[in-house]
C-alpha cells in the first residue's frame, strides 16, 4: 500500500484552516462526533467551497481521497477530553 500523497495538516491548509496539530486537535474536538448518517461534506460547519472541494475529492477518489477519509473517522468518534469522571 502507498503511503497517502498529502498529510493532515496539508488538507486543513488545503480548506484554508489552521493547520498546526493543536488546531487540528481542537477542530476535531470542535466538531465531532458527526451524526452517523451525515456526509462530511454536508456537515454545517464548512464553506460552501470547502464542502465542493470535499465532496469532489471522495467521488473522483483523487490524491486526497485517503486523507478526508481520515478526517471524516476522527470526526465521527467521540473526542477523548483530558478529564476523567
Amino acid at each position: 500500500m502507498q503511503k497517502p500523497t498529502h498529510s493532515l495538516p496539508s488538507l486543513f491548509k488545503q480548506l484554508g484552516l489552521p493547520n498546526s496539530p493543536e488546531d487540528i486537535e481542537k477542530f476535531v474536538t470542535t466538531h465531532s462526533p458527526l451524526k452517523p448518517d451525515l456526509k462530511l461534506e454536508d456537515a454545517f460547519f464548512w464553506t460552501p467551497s470547502q464542502a465542493a472541494f470535499l465532496r469532489e475529492e471522495q467521488l473522483e477518489d483523487a490524491d486526497w481521497a485517503e486523507i478526508v477519509d481520515q478526517l471524516n473517522l476522527m470526526l465521527r468518534t467521540k473526542p477523548i477530553t483530558g478529564k476523567q469522571n
